[in-house]
């Protein structure tokens, strides 16, 4: 594990105290297998990056999605790497954007269940903001497309994420839920 309870202390003290919430995301052995994957060199969480500019959110949409699928970016730290080089990698990455962290919003405790087995993990959320408009992804192996979206197409999308049979999808769809309910663009 490299994401250590004195850096959570740490995002708290400059990004605030976030909502907390457990959830259990039953799965299969495939999309057990794809986390199992991801969790090189100990890793049990990812950032996840509601990055807004002028009421729109920047959405991301990896090559295996079903058409209209899209959820904010994420990814995970690399060990040694802070929050803010971690997040500006991250958002460069799936979207070409440069950042700044606003606010601490969520941290998740999940536990992916599959005949496989069970999987700890950890979803830190985060709103951030950026001044460039145009997206342009510059991982194309693993992002096939990045664009801006209104909030009220996010309930599309999770209604897309939960009429696939992808465990790590649904979780996705209840994570945005989450984020929903907090974050100021979707209370308008």
């Amino acid at each position: 594990m490299f994401v250590t309870p004195e850096m959570i202390g740490q995002w708290e003290e400059r990004y605030g105290v976030p909502r907390e919430w457990s959830h259990h995301q039953p799965m299969s052995d495939r999309d057990h297998g794809v986390i199992k994957g991801s969790q090189r060199n100990g890793r049990e969480h990812d950032i996840t990056l509601y990055v807004e500019h002028q009421g729109l959110i920047a959405v991301i949409a990896k090559p295996f999605y079903p058409p209209g699928l899209y959820r904010a970016p994420s990814g995970g730290l690399n060990p040694g790497e802070s929050l803010e080089e971690g997040a500006q990698r991250e958002a460069i990455e799936e979207t070409g954007l440069t950042i700044a962290l606003r606010q601490y919003l969520l941290r998740t405790d999940v536990v992916f269940e599959a005949p496989l087995g069970r999987i700890a993990w950890h979803s830190h959320v985060f709103s951030a903001t950026t001044e460039q408009t145009s997206i342009q992804p510059t991982d194309h192996h693993e992002i096939r497309e990045a664009r801006w979206a209104q909030p009220g197409e996010f309930a599309t999308f999770g209604a897309i994420m939960r009429d696939t049979n992808l465990g790590g999808l649904h979780y996705r769809a209840s994570l945005h839920e989450q984020i929903a309910r907090l974050h100021p663009l979707f209370q308008r």
